[in-house]
């Protein structure tokens, strides 16, 4: 799945041309699922308008190829619900829902909140568990509890970056529970330990490789994966050299898939050095990969 970045203009609105040929992009690189207005999509400084805007334009150029997870989350419950069912109407086939941030709620309120979400849809509750975020990490034991009474409550984003974790949650639930990786470098070891795939930023601009690492570690093909991990590792690494998603949009930008990379306050753009680094790296991955076609 890829976490989307959002295209805007120079004068800061929604770039939805933009927005339509990365949807585009991503369904011709074979992604299983689309994540728009996530983190990657700077969803804290999206207005309500244009947070709806984007999901509904997703949805709408998807157009039922591939499944649409909207970000919904928010440290309110009351918007979280209110996201939750724009998103519902719309025709998200599920949410992506992270631990309320800043207000660090208890384990309580945790499973207090999320079923608040859950009662809202009958659709797929993913779980984001983030704690370097966040300042909190959802316990396995309230995704057990909020599994058991909510069975579409079955998915989690792991980006705590540890594999141990992947292994109490697939020890505790086993194949009820989907396991997704946050971290692009940790896809192959998180599968290794039983994880589903990843929710991806660097597949919004290598869409093709990044599932091809997926396929290859769910196929239990180590030696193809764990190639594709190495060539890509360097990407993988540097796209966070920065606040993300000002490193991707970067690349997307030379990639000729965004007009600009132009992020909103309190981001702003790439430092000249590590700019030429980033790009540097993602010019010599575009010059690997075209020697091996």
């Amino acid at each position: 799945m890829t976490a989307l970045a959002t295209p805007f203009l120079g004068d800061g609105s929604l770039a939805e041309s933009d927005l339509k040929k990365l949807v585009e992009h991503q369904i011709q690189g074979g992604i299983d699922a689309l994540v728009p207005v996530g983190t990657t999509g700077e969803c804290p400084t999206l207005s309500h308008d244009e947070h709806q805007r984007v999901v509904e334009l997703t949805i709408q150029t998807a157009a039922g190829r591939v499944p649409v997870i909207a970000g919904a989350g928010s440290n309110s419950t009351r918007e979280a619900v209110s996201l939750t069912k724009y998103a519902h109407q719309a025709g998200a086939a599920g949410m992506l829902h992270v631990a309320p941030y800043y207000n660090k709620p208890s384990q309580e309120g945790l499973f207090r909140h999320f079923s608040a979400i859950a009662e809202a849809t009958d659709r797929t509750i993913v779980l984001y568990s983030i704690p370097g975020r966040c300042g909190i990490q959802i316990d396995v034991s309230t995704v057990e509890r909020l599994l058991a009474k909510y069975p579409h409550v079955n998915h989690i984003k792991e980006a705590g970056g540890s594999v141990d974790r992947v292994n109490e949650l697939k020890k505790a639930m086993g194949d009820d529970l989907v396991v997704l990786s946050g971290d692009d470098g940790l896809t192959l070891p998180f599968i290794c330990a039983g994880a589903e795939g990843v929710i991806s930023v660097a597949s919004n601009v290598i869409p093709e490789q990044v599932v091809a690492l997926v396929k290859a570690s769910l196929d239990g093909d180590l030696k193809t994966a764990s190639a594709l991990h190495q060539l890509l590792y360097p990407i993988f690494t540097n796209l966070f050299i920065e606040p993300n998603p000002v490193p991707v949009k970067a690349c997307m930008v030379k990639a000729g898939l965004f007009e600009t990379g132009r992020v909103r306050l309190p981001l702003c753009e790439l430092r000249p050095e590590n700019k030429t680094l980033v790009l540097s790296i993602f010019e010599e991955l575009q010059a690997a990969l075209a020697t091996q076609a």
